[in-house]
């Protein structure tokens, strides 16, 4: 259930009294606590590292990333280490930070996690019905909607923002940001397919139903071609990247200026959309529900 906006209110309160304690003084007894507090409501969904507002925009949520970034300095290192199975004695070697161990799921929570070295950090909302095919790894602070799929080798980085529904293919990086705590993080929005091995970051914002075909690289200094409405997008250093809904995005090129580049057939790569998804591009993609 979620909690309401008083109780939401007294938490980001806490938290930015506590983060504004000096590193050199010690933390009060009741931070600890505190920041427990924080990891449920993000593992609940009440509480985002980053939220949208009325207008479409996404902006940082600054003090939930205080809070994440306090648990840090709350923590010390801790062996985690697992038996591997290989026999007495063996066993998987891991040692991190004592407030963010693994998060634990329970078959109640209708999160389907496939055998075979998948990971979901405390301080991370899954919904229902995301399925996790192995390895992949989700961070603190991230957000993944109901139906989405998280393919082997998949990364969803701290504080990034998955909607529902969303494919991301074997491979995909969604990259995540601690600090500074006014950036935003990468948000992919509902019924986005990223293709494999994509790499999406520095805050780029994929609105809803957008295709990312394989191989797609987005930055904020990335500039991408719209062949169809014929203009460029690009980030600037107050604003991410965006993708328009229902693009689909695929790998291209444009030539380098200049004499010697031109002479030596030279050129960069650059996402291109080459069109906007429509009925026969949905028809391509209904193999995705019967996946799940």
């Amino acid at each position: 259930m979620k909690r309401n906006k008083a109780w939401g209110e007294n938490l980001s309160h806490r938290m930015e009294a506590l983060a504004a304690i000096p590193a050199a003084e010690p933390l009060p007894a009741d931070a600890q606590s505190a920041f427990e507090a924080l990891l449920q409501a993000l593992e609940a969904g009440d509480v985002r590292a980053a939220e949208r507002a009325g207008d479409g925009s996404w902006h940082a949520v600054q003090w939930v990333k205080r809070g994440i970034l306090l648990g840090f300095r709350l923590g010390h290192l801790v062996e985690m280490s697992v038996p591997d199975g290989a026999g007495p004695g063996n066993k998987l070697q891991f040692f991190d930070k004592s407030t963010y161990p693994l998060r634990e799921l329970t078959l109640e929570d209708q999160v389907r996690i496939v055998p075979g070295g998948s990971s979901i950090r405390r301080g991370a909302y899954v919904a229902p019905g995301v399925v996790c095919m192995p390895p992949m790894y989700v961070n603190v602070g991230a957000y993944v909607d109901e139906g989405t799929m998280i393919d082997s080798h998949a990364l969803v980085g701290s504080c990034a923002q998955v909607g529902a529904r969303v494919h991301l293919s074997a491979g995909a990086q969604i990259g995540g940001v601690l600090e500074p705590v006014n950036a935003s993080p990468v948000v992919i929005e509902d019924d986005v397919i990223v293709g494999g091995n994509c790499g999406v970051y520095e805050g780029t914002v994929v609105r809803g139903k957008a295709v990312l075909a394989a191989g797609v690289v987005l930055t904020r200094g990335t500039p991408v071609y719209d062949l169809i409405r014929e203009q460029v997008y690009r980030g600037t250093p107050e604003k991410p990247l965006e993708i328009p809904s229902g693009a689909v995005v695929v790998p291209g090129a444009r030539a380098i200026k200049g004499d010697w580049p031109r002479a030596e057939g030279l050129s960069l790569q650059t996402p291109v959309i080459v069109k906007y998804r429509d009925e026969k591009t949905d028809l391509a993609t209904t193999l995705e529900a019967w996946l799940r």
